[in-house]
């Protein structure tokens, strides 16, 4: 990847909505990735380039001298596994920078952890007594018992008077101070945790160290330099931060040319021919210029962050813009299809936008008594309203939408297509604005010419579909599309199906509770059918922290291999992720037809942890910084993406296989 030192992650994120993964240390096997040097403050940043960004330290807590040339910012939550395993990270590089770094903390605790805001509030309130870091880090390494009790229970053994602690808890001066930073988190576009800000330049997620020092000895330089002109060291980042960037340059509406394409290949999925259903709630102008199909998810805090950017657009645009609004509740949001459902149920009454107010105001009530309360508070028919939830009405609606985005390419919330263009993740106005405004020329060109407004829409997509521009990779053979090509991937006691001289080998990074990996399975499934013979597949395990059946399930997974029915094992376990406790694995274990003696043994003694773990921090130190990601004859390509995207590299690497031949 050059010139950025940022690999993203997926949402998908957890997009948006998964932010990070375990840290390791570096090793041999770890990616090697381009710094850019950063820009000479107030020039604009060339495009793709790392930008430095504003970031004021405001009332953030600080370790470290003011005189020291490289400041980090990191936004966190103390309840987010990989903000644990970052700061385990940060702690080692304080340790090898010494002076030469300073750590300012920003407080973001997501709204889906229940736990993060007080924890954020108990270590401000210790840092009144000077106890803020010992709290820190106190948090992090307890992370899974963050109540009341236990935040009482930190703050004597950290030495703090209790008694003023507790009374400093109800200070409004730290609830302001953890908005500010929120707000400042998404004016930066910090939208997950953990975040950190290196002199201004962004580095997303647990990632290994080793990106990390690369970043920091290339702000170190050029911090070097500006002392040697006169600029005292304790002044170093402020005169960074004359010149930083208010925000971050929005993307640009074109695909990524880093982008996967080959010459026979559908069209980038960057643009997409978009169904908008008749019966889809939607707001706007019936033949809007420009049409935004939006996937979302009642519980999904992102999708959440957005609503006021939308409220903007559609106050901006109210003459040119239609939203139309599709269900993508995701699977580990068990109130999600719910919601969606009393949405529907709203809708049919004529107030989905209401009920969608509603919800989305209140994410953290939406059991069957506050979806009542909502409808009966907008107006509707409380005797029909029940019945569509009670007979679940509609909830097929609800799973033919999820369905349809997820052939489209929208596994994470929110996912937009902007006419037809795939636009992730809850951004700003300004980055919206950039597509709209381009799409509305694209418009008013098409109308000029004759082009009916009640055929504008379809016309749109397939002029973007027929002058989609190849990407690069695919007109100079042999470039790597993915960001990050990684040799000498350890295979030894993975489980592989394929032929072992096959020119393509596919390592798969998963977690058998992720609702991603499970989705990608009948995508491999296709791939091994369409490249029977050129193509293995090998599985790591990367049982995520907050999965809390993950680990047992990739044990029992080997416990199955060990008998020779690894891929059996794993069919079930991804078929039935709900059910992943012992007797169901027990179960699974039987129906495929294993020694259960040895199953049961295998389980006890905890026999394989020493292999998961090691493919875990394996993955971690690769760049594996979420599931699923693979590595398809190294590069990297991360998420349950469609098939289209895994056959571009495997054509190119048979491609260049076939030329060495």
């Amino acid at each position: 990847m050059k010139p950025n030192v940022i690999i993203a992650l997926l949402v998908g994120a957890a997009v948006g909505f998964f932010a990070g993964k375990m840290v390791g240390g570096t090793s041999g096997n770890s990616p090697s990735i381009a710094v850019a040097p950063s820009p000479t403050p107030g020039a604009p940043a060339a495009p793709g380039a790392a930008e430095t960004l504003k970031v004021p330290l405001d009332n953030a807590q600080v370790a470290g001298k003011a005189d020291a040339l490289v400041t980090i910012v990191e936004f966190s939550d103390y309840q987010c596994p990989f903000c644990s395993k970052a700061n385990t990270t940060v702690k080692q590089l304080q340790q090898d920078y010494g002076d030469k770094v300073r750590v300012a903390m920003k407080q973001n605790p997501l709204s889906f952890h229940p736990f993060a805001r007080p924890a954020a509030l108990a270590a401000l309130a210790a840092g009144e007594q000077g106890k803020y870091w010992e709290m820190h880090h106190k948090l992090f390494e307890n992370q899974q018992a963050l109540d009341d009790a236990s935040l009482e229970k930190y703050a004597g053994e950290v030495g703090l008077n209790v008694a003023k602690w507790k009374e400093d808890l109800k200070q409004q001066k730290f609830a302001d101070t953890i908005s500010a930073d929120q707000a400042l988190a998404g004016k930066l576009g910090a939208t997950g945790t953990p975040a950190f800000f290196i002199n201004g330049i962004k580095i997303t997620g647990a990632q290994p160290i080793g990106n990390f020092k690369q970043l920091i000895d290339a702000e170190l330089k050029k911090a070097q330099d500006l002392v040697k002109t006169g600029v005292a060291a304790d002044q170093v980042y402020a005169k960074i931060m004359a010149g930083a960037k208010e925000r971050p340059t929005p993307p640009a509406a074109a695909p990524s040319p880093a982008a996967p394409a080959a010459p026979a290949a559908p069209p980038p999925p960057s643009v997409r021919k978009i169904n908008v259903p008749e019966d889809a709630p939607a707001k706007g102008p019936k033949y809007a210029k420009v049409t935004i199909v939006e996937w979302s998810d009642f519980q999904c805090p992102f999708c959440s962050r957005v609503g006021p950017t939308l409220k903007q657009i559609e106050d901006t645009y109210s003459k040119d813009v239609k939203v139309v609004f599709r269900h993508q509740p995701l699977p580990f949001h068990d109130k999600a299809k719910l919601a969606a459902e009393a949405s529907m149920a709203a809708h049919e009454q004529g107030k989905f936008w209401q009920m969608h107010d509603k919800l989305f105001g209140n994410q953290q009530a939406l059991d069957r008594p506050a979806l009542e309360k909502y409808a009966s508070e907008i107006g509707l028919d409380m005797g029909k309203f029940k019945s569509a939830l009670d007979s679940g009405k509609f909830r097929a609606k609800v799973e033919a939408d999820s369905a349809e985005g997820s052939q489209m390419g929208a596994n994470g919330t929110p996912t937009f297509f902007i006419n037809g263009r795939e636009f992730v993740g809850a951004q700003p106005f300004e980055a919206f604005k950039s597509v709209i405004d381009g799409e509305l020329k694209r418009a008013n060109d098409m109308l000029a010419k004759g082009v009916k407004p009640e055929q504008l829409y379809t016309k749109l997509i397939e002029d973007a579909i027929a002058n989609a521009p190849a990407a690069p990779a695919a007109a100079a053979p042999g470039a790597a599309p993915a960001p990050v090509v990684v040799d000498n991937i350890n295979l030894n006691g993975a489980p592989i199906k394929g032929p072992k001289n096959a020119p393509v080998t596919i390592v798969a990074f998963s977690d058998f509770q992720c609702p991603f990996c499970s989705r990608v399975v009948p995508t491999l499934k296709d791939i091994e059918k369409q490249y029977e013979g050129k193509v293995r597949v090998a599985f790591k395990h990367q049982p995520l922290p907050f999965h809390d059946k993950a680990k047992l399930a990739a044990a029992a997974s080997m416990a199955a291999n060990e008998q020779g029915k690894f891929w059996e094992m794993h069919d079930k376990l991804f078929a039935n992720q709900q059910a992943l406790d012992r007797p169901s694995l027990e179960k699974y274990a039987s129906e495929i037809g294993l020694d259960m003696g040895k199953f049961k043994s295998a389980l006890d003694s905890n026999k394989f942890e020493a292999q998961i773990t090691k493919d875990s921090n394996e993955g971690t130190q690769i760049g594996a910084n979420g599931t699923p990601t693979f590595f398809i004859n190294g590069r990297q390509l991360v998420g349950a993406q469609p098939i289209d995207a895994f056959k571009a590299i495997i054509d190119d690497e048979l491609k260049k296989k076939k030329g060495k031949n």
